[in-house]
């Protein structure tokens, strides 16, 4: 077991280039040797991504040179990540000179489509000023309001098409300011369908496209005129119905995640993400993806395909996990049947990697298979911050906190369960990545903190992700204030000097208040903290519509 060669197979990485294409030769509108235009679906985005290389720029690079062919690109615009539709690169170094003088001398007529709700009236032109907004996105200035970094906006919107408060606007720009459109017309009363930040309605997706492009060419100054329609969404949406096909909805959910599919072949891989979530318009529905099988946890409206088409796009298999509101009368058989609703059985266990580390999965064994994906992130900063540290793990489970810090060079680990199965498999986990496991407690953690504290016990890092629900012979968790006594107890063992990292995995609970638990913990404790700060989830993680 130590040392165990898991890295990706053949039939692996194959399987991630069926599901994860680096680029559908659908979506190249144009290319003539000087120029290339592409449809950009919705959610990939348009210049470097924060966490993988895994842009527009760079997959249309890998599927040209997957062809043989140079893939020399010249970035001269950008779109919001969610919005979809026509980009245009130059394909030659001798190209990227005029191409600059016509985007930034707008000598580019640029057009989109927007679902809108709202839309008074007919056609018109909307003159702005707009700034940077606190926080982030834009904003739109009053008459008499003063900014210094105030800039012109200028959107002329023809009326397309109209049912009832739908609207559907097309849309010509003169100027090219971040988020002009969705300031603009959530502005006029009318936001972007789709879009949280502008207070626009629910949608699958942000109903905005760059539906037409129409510039001299650089080459030979004739008239380039390029058109592609919005997706067959908007014209669902403006008729009332507004789903989606499942093809569609899955095949963007999937591309969001391209670039942590293919990290599966870096030098430290991660063989295991999530790759559907509440946010991706599949409706209340999860897939995580571990090795070559995919499980679906349905929280009760799953399109009833939607196994069968993973399978089809090249997933081994697929366990399902019923999560309904209340699941109290039902055998974890029915909720977590031991087989693959669809495809073939996973090996028992299933290795599977997370920036090199190595996780022993069992998929077919009730409702979790022994790795929290949400929390990838999280165990990235336990790993950078545990080196010469006393590091604590509480509700330890199957222990991914755990073998983090000591791979990140903690001095000393404890983990603490009350699940005496869970602390096997720790055990196992640590083992498989060469590592000592460190002191390992078999205790209701809020008894343990109890003592810890009582005695004085002081750790350098403390990690505390509990179950929203948890019930043990002397006491009953439930989220919510209950994070206020134990967010305490985690701050009373913390050293001077130390962190807590606190972690809730419970739907009902906001941001704010989780917030306002921690600091009512910290107050409790007599703990000052020096700052509170949110770790921001990865990509591959996306809330329900304005969460």
């Amino acid at each position: 077991m130590p040392g165990e060669d898991t890295a990706p197979d053949d039939a692996l990485l194959a399987q991630r280039r069926a599901a994860f294409p680096a680029w559908e030769p659908r979506r190249i509108v144009h290319d003539d040797g000087d120029v290339i235009a592409v449809d950009k679906p919705a959610g990939v985005p348009s210049q470097a991504a924060t966490e993988r290389p895994d842009d527009v720029p760079a997959r249309l690079r890998a599927f040209l040179e997957g062809r043989g062919e140079e893939a020399t690109l010249g970035i001269h615009q950008r779109l919001d990540q969610e919005t979809s539709g026509l980009l245009l690169y130059a394909r030659r170094k001798a190209m990227n000179p005029p191409l600059a003088r016509a985007f930034e001398g707008r000598q580019v007529e640029k057009g989109y489509v927007a679902a809108v709700v709202g839309w008074r009236g007919g056609s018109r032109t909307l003159r702005d000023r707009l700034a940077p907004a606190r926080g982030g996105g834009t904003r739109v200035l009053g008459p008499k309001e003063r900014a210094r970094n105030a800039r012109e906006a200028v959107t002329h919107v023809e009326l397309r098409a109209r049912r009832g408060t739908r609207a559907l606007l097309a849309l010509r720009i003169e100027t090219g300011r971040t988020h002009q459109i969705r300031a603009q017309l959530a502005h006029a009363g009318a936001p972007v369908v789709g879009d949280a930040a502008y207070g626009g309605e629910a949608a699958p997706r942000l109903m905005l496209h760059a539906e037409r492009l129409r510039l001299a060419h650089p080459a030979g100054g004739h008239t380039l005129a390029l058109e592609v329609p919005p997706p067959p969404l908007f014209d669902t949406w403006l008729a009332g119905d507004g789903r989606e096909s499942l093809d569609d909805a899955l095949a963007r959910a999937l591309g969001r995640r391209h670039g942590l599919a293919h990290a599966a072949a870096e030098a430290e891989p991660t063989t295991c993400f999530r790759a559907v979530d509440f946010g991706d318009g599949l409706g209340a529905v999860r897939v995580d993806v571990f090795d070559r099988w995919a499980v679906l946890h349905d929280y009760g409206d799953a399109p009833p395909d939607l196994a069968t088409a993973l399978v089809t796009r090249g997933f081994a298999g697929v366990y399902l996990k019923r999560r309904p509101k209340k699941a109290s009368d039902a055998d974890i058989a029915t909720l977590a049947p031991p087989e693959p609703v669809a495809g073939v059985p996973a090996p028992a266990p299933l290795l599977v990697r997370e920036d090199g580390l190595r996780f022993a999965l069992r998929l077919g064994e009730g409702l979790s298979p022994g790795l929290f994906l949400v929390q990838r992130g999280a165990r990235r900063r336990v790993r950078a911050a545990a080196a010469g540290r006393r590091v604590l793990n509480l509700f330890a489970f199957t222990g991914p906190f755990t073998v983090a810090a000591l791979a990140g060079g903690a001095a000393e680990a404890t983990s603490v369960d009350v699940s005496a199965p869970a602390l096997v498999r720790l055990r196992d986990n640590a083992a498989r990545n060469d590592r000592r496991t460190g002191d390992v407690v078999q205790e209701d953690a809020f008894a343990f903190l109890t003592r810890a504290a009582r005695r004085g016990e002081r750790w350098d890092l403390v990690i505390c992700d509990p179950p929203t629900f948890a019930t043990t012979k002397k006491r009953r968790w439930t989220s919510g204030r209950g994070w206020v006594e134990l967010a305490r107890l985690c701050f009373a063992v913390t050293a001077r000097g130390g962190e807590a990292l606190l972690s809730s995995n419970d739907r009902r609970l906001s941001r704010q208040a989780f917030r306002k638990f921690v600091h009512e913990g910290a107050r409790s404790a007599r703990r000052e903290l020096a700052s509170l700060r949110d770790l921001a989830p990865g990509r591959d993680v996306r809330p329900a519509f304005g969460r």
